[in-house]
Order: structure tokens, then C-alpha cells, then sequence
């Protein structure tokens, strides 16, 4: 099966008065697969996912998204590639204040036109999501995003990062701030939606009895080595 990411003899160093380097071996994930990334704070698990998604490019090795290899590309070219193909799920949201969920929502399109063809009517498809998300249009359309509360945001975030069917979900810790029951139906929902999109899904959390969830786990610290250098 055709590989969605496929990272090999991947390393990646942040510079500065202590150093960090991740390196990955390799780590392939299946077109349609959804994977759940067990890693802890520190692990590298905010780093990995920043390769994969093209924002930082590793000093060695190849980091390949949708049969891509993003250090090909130059850097507006990676933007839109992750702008079109990857639909991010962001760990503390990334929301605008003063908007409405609506607004945060449609804005991912502004990006990626390609994304916004395949919809035809992109308010129809948001309020489709929103409401399979278990969210009310009339909040939708009108409510501030400081007015919602955790689990509503977290429910914007994962609409925002369905819409124009990307090929690829990333979820960076997308369930720690809600309770137990609101854990289990926010990813029940989030799968739903991912397999009715055909979308690979790549979620990271230190909380292992979330791993049931998904078609497979792989603990962070058995495919990546990380290593601090104090200067």
C-alpha cells in the first residue's frame, strides 16, 4: 500500500545554547492508516511533527508527504503543500478570538484553492462538518470563539482541519484538555469523519489508553533517538 509519510535516516537539530537533536530511522504510515504516536513531553514529538508537516527541514535524511519528498521543494512550495494536503489539528488550537467558528473554519481555505474546488459550496460543507462534529449552526454562524467553550473549540479545530477533504490528518495532543467521556466522543467523531474522507490520520499524546482507538501504535522512543548537547 502506498505510503502516506515515509520519513528515512531522518535528523534534525535545533541550534542554540542547548542543543537537540531528533533522529528517525525510519517511520512509514499507509495511505488511509490511521497511527497513534505515543510520546512524551520532550520526546521530540512537537519536532517530528513539524518535519512532517514541512514547517522545518531535517539536516539529513528525506522526509516524503503524498509521495512528495519536501526537501525538493522550496519553502513557498512546501506552504502550499501543507496548505492543500495536510489538515492540522493544533494542540492549543491556533482559534482567532473575535471570530466566529464559521470564519476559523473557512479561513484554511483562503490558503489552499485547490481544497476549496473540491467543496462547491464551502459554507454548506462547514456546517455539514459542524454539525457531525456536534456543534449548532446558530453557534456556528454567529458565537465568538471566546465565547465557546474547550470542547466547542477543540470541535472548530477538528472542522477546520477536515474541510476540502485533506489527504492527511496531523492531531498534536488534540484531546488533552477535555475529561475522559469527552475524550472517547470527540475521537469517535474525529474518525468518523477521517474515514469518511479517506484521510491518513496521525495523532500524538502522552496518553496511552487513548491508543485503542486506532489501527496502530508505535511508542516515540522506539523509532526516534533524542539528545540534548549543553554548550
Amino acid at each position: 500500500m502506498k505510503a502516506a509519510i515515509d520519513l528515512k535516516d531522518v535528523a534534525f537539530t535545533w541550534q542554540g545554547r542547548t542543543r537537540f537533536t531528533l533522529t528517525v530511522p525510519h517511520l512509514s504510515v499507509a495511505s488511509g492508516e490511521k497511527l497513534f504516536l505515543l510520546g512524551q513531553s520532550g520526546s521530540g514529538k512537537s519536532t517530528l511533527l513539524s518535519l512532517i508537516c514541512g514547517i522545518i527541514q531535517p539536516q539529513r535524511g528525506a522526509v516524503v508527504v503524498d509521495g512528495v519528498n519536501l526537501s525538493t521543494l522550496r519553502p513557498s512550495a512546501r506552504d502550499r503543500l501543507r496548505a492543500e494536503r495536510i489538515g492540522v489539528i493544533f494542540q492549543m488550537f491556533n482559534l482567532l478570538p473575535y471570530a466566529s467558528p464559521l470564519e476559523n473554519i473557512l479561513l484554511q481555505l483562503s490558503f489552499a484553492p485547490e481544497r476549496r474546488r473540491r467543496l462547491g459550496h464551502a459554507q454548506e460543507e462547514a456546517l455539514r462538518l459542524t454539525a457531525a462534529l456536534g456543534l449548532e449552526d446558530q453557534l456556528v454562524l454567529n458565537a465568538q470563539t471566546t465565547e465557546l467553550s474547550i470542547g466547542q473549540q477543540q470541535r472548530v479545530a477538528a472542522a477546520r482541519a477536515l474541510i476540502g477533504r485533506p489527504k492527511l490528518i496531523i492531531a498534536d495532543e488534540p484531546t488533552s484538555s477535555l475529561d475522559a467521556n469527552s475524550q472517547v466522543a470527540f475521537l469517535d467523531l474525529l474518525m468518523a469523519q477521517a474515514e469518511e474522507v479517506g484521510a491518513t490520520l496521525l495523532m500524538v499524546s502522552h496518553d496511552a489508553r487513548l491508543a485503542r482507538h486506532f489501527d496502530r501504535t508505535l511508542d516515540l522512543t522506539d523509532i526516534a533517538t533524542t539528545k540534548r548537547h549543553t554548550s
